[in-house]
């Protein structure tokens, strides 16, 4: 490692090479930088979005629950004809205000008033006793005479908006329009104008009303609600409280809130109608704060019953970043500049030793040639060392069932003749010594039988008939055992083929039947075995399930590779074909004189 940056460290003003390495880490540096503070910034950006659409929820989510409060207002007006002002102060008062609902001033009712009612009217509310109940005089305002009136008779809670009482809400013409809407739609009105009131600043309040109509007349419509209304219910609230609220539950401090009414929805639910822009809220105080000159900015609109709130949030950059964002920009900016510095000396040094590179790389495909000639040379040997084990294997077997059958099955052919002879001379005379000797009978009868299934299991008599017998006998014992049909075709009459490789052919059809009686679930089986032009073919087919995609590589199965490797060493080939829930084929095929290119192979393992 000194060696390497040593060229560099005291070589570098003098050694002109080294100047594009330096200028392309000064490069890369840059480009990292960029990439971080780019990556920085656009994080910022995104949590600051999902911040402001946080906020924006929780002012649609309090407008809504004002809206319900509004509702639940009207529907305690219209449960009855009359409602008095103690059972209204009752109400309000269990609404909890000042803790549910913070920014909400007052609820209100106004009264609908023809002009030709509003002299007993106002009589009638003076004669009331309002004064007691904290209400100040009553004088309909302004009191010029109209056609109708909206007069506000219940203000609750009172305090600190006694001036409201008695005004007419509709001597404002842009309040008249948005009123009468509400009566003929029967929906929450508000005209987007602050309420003026002594003691908020200007702009602080703004209302929401819902018209009230009389419960035994029919709402159904226009002509209908404007018979049955009686008035509107209203609430007041103040905006700042209200979107203070949200803003405090913003984790980003410094965030200005500016929030304007830009009109009415229209028809299309996209365009509005009407009024201008109106600023209702600044968080922030231009004129004695400074704005910051890098920000994060964010337009969001806000539904009020019917107009278009838009709400544009604001916070400085520095807010969202934390310390380590900072200086993140310096350290990506320093690691791509010694990464690309590091690299740069890499690349020259592996340049500077490409001769012993290929040395290196021709000397490595010398030996990796050398071991895949070994490789295929093992690869051989344990073939004819396959080869030779099987057919040791086959001898043996061979030989044991020869013995078997000679020794053995002699002395239990004895053993029964002489059984079968007691059994007969005492089958009048002893009963009992008849019955035992009947059982012993019995007895060398299975023992003979197990004789010859381990015969059959080791070596097949039959085979010494040709491997035609011995494929009728081994599809005759499929059939009797499974109960699975099978049908055996033959092509050609009687195969001529030696010793070895009808073992072989007769082994690959017993573990093929083995398996399909085991696992194809198979209802008919069909085993085709023809010789022509010099080669011998045997096919086994089923209509089973079929083999799975992993089963031929199974950790532990070898019935199929045995198949495989039994047929290759006889020089042939072997096909297996599945369709699942097809079935599946095993097609074998060796030629004829397969014995003069293998032989040899294994005479030459069977010398060494």
């Amino acid at each position: 490692m000194h060696a390497l940056f040593r060229p560099i460290g005291h070589a570098l003003p003098a050694n002109p090479q080294w100047w594009p390495g330096i200028l392309l880490s000064l490069g890369a540096g840059a480009l990292f930088y960029g990439a971080a503070a780019r990556s920085i910034e656009t994080d910022a950006r995104q949590r600051f979005s999902n911040h402001a659409r946080t906020a924006q929820f929780s002012i649609a989510s309090r407008i809504k629950t004002y809206s319900d409060v509004l509702r639940a207002a009207a529907s305690f007006f219209q449960a009855n004809d009359y409602t008095p002002r103690d059972s209204f102060q009752r109400f309000v008062h269990g609404l909890d205000l000042q803790h549910n609902f913070p920014a909400i001033d007052n609820i209100n009712f106004a009264q609908f008033v023809r002009d030709a009612e509003r002299d007993g009217f106002e009589r009638a509310m003076r004669d009331s006793d309002a004064r007691l109940e904290g209400y100040p005089d009553f004088n309909i305002l302004p009191a010029t005479r109209r056609p109708t009136y909206e007069i506000l008779t219940l203000l609750e809670p009172i305090a600190g908006f006694g001036e409201k009482y008695g005004n007419d809400i509709t001597a404002k013409a842009h309040v008249a329009a948005v009123m009468a809407h509400s009566r003929d739609t029967g929906e929450i009105a508000s005209s987007g104008r602050p309420i003026g009131i002594l003691a908020r600043p200007i702009g602080a309040d703004l209302g929401m009303r819902l018209p009230v109509y009389r419960r035994d007349m029919p709402t159904d419509t226009v002509p209908q609600r404007r018979a049955a209304y009686m008035g509107s219910v209203g609430i007041g609230f103040s905006v700042p409280r209200l979107l203070q609220g949200a803003l405090d539950e913003m984790p980003v401090p410094n965030v200005r809130l500016q929030l304007y009414d830009v009109g009415r929805r229209g028809a299309d639910g996209t365009t509005t109608l009407g009024d201008s822009r109106l600023l209702l809220f600044d968080s922030v105080d231009t004129g004695r704060v400074d704005a910051p000159t890098e920000t994060f900015q964010h337009m969001l609109p806000i539904d009020f019953n019917g107009r278009i709130w838009t709400a544009y949030f604001s916070a400085p950059k520095a807010a969202l970043y934390s310390r380590l964002d900072a200086y993140l920009p310096w350290l990506a900016g320093l690691a791509g500049s010694v990464s690309c510095l590091l690299l740069y000396a890499l690349f020259h040094t592996l340049a500077s030793s490409r001769k012993r590179a290929l040395k290196i790389a021709h000397a490595m495909t010398r030996e990796l040639r050398d071991s895949q000639a070994k490789l295929q040379l093992s690869h051989q040997r344990l073939r004819r060392l396959a080869a030779h084990a099987d057919q040791i294997k086959e001898e043996e077997r061979k030989r044991i069932a020869r013995e078997i059958h000679d020794d053995l099955g002699q002395n239990l052919l004895a053993l029964r003749i002489e059984a079968d002879i007691l059994a007969t001379r005492t089958a009048k005379r002893h009963p009992y010594l008849h019955a035992r000797a009947k059982y012993t009978l019995n007895q060398i009868d299975n023992t003979i039988r197990s004789v010859r299934h381990i015969i059959n299991d080791l070596r097949p008599n039959v085979l010494d008939l040709g491997l035609n017998a011995a494929v009728e006998w081994q599809v005759a014992q499929f059939r009797k055992r499974s109960g699975i049909a099978c049908e055996l075709i033959e092509h050609g009459g009687d195969v001529d083929i030696d010793d070895r490789c009808a073992t072989a052919f007769f082994r690959v059809l017993q573990e093929s039947l083995s398996n399909i009686c085991q696992h194809a679930r198979a209802t008919q089986v069909k085993v085709e075995l023809h010789q022509q032009q010099g080669l011998l073919q045997m096919s086994i087919t089923d209509n089973g399930v079929g083999l799975q995609a992993a089963s031929r590589n199974k950790s532990g199965s070898f019935g199929l590779v045995g198949i495989e490797e039994r047929i290759n060493l006889l020089g042939g080939t072997c096909a297996i074909s599945s369709v699942p829930d097809g079935g599946t084929t095993i097609t074998v095929s060796v030629p004829v004189s397969y014995k003069g290119a293998l032989m040899p192979f294994i005479g030459q393992f069977a010398e060494h």
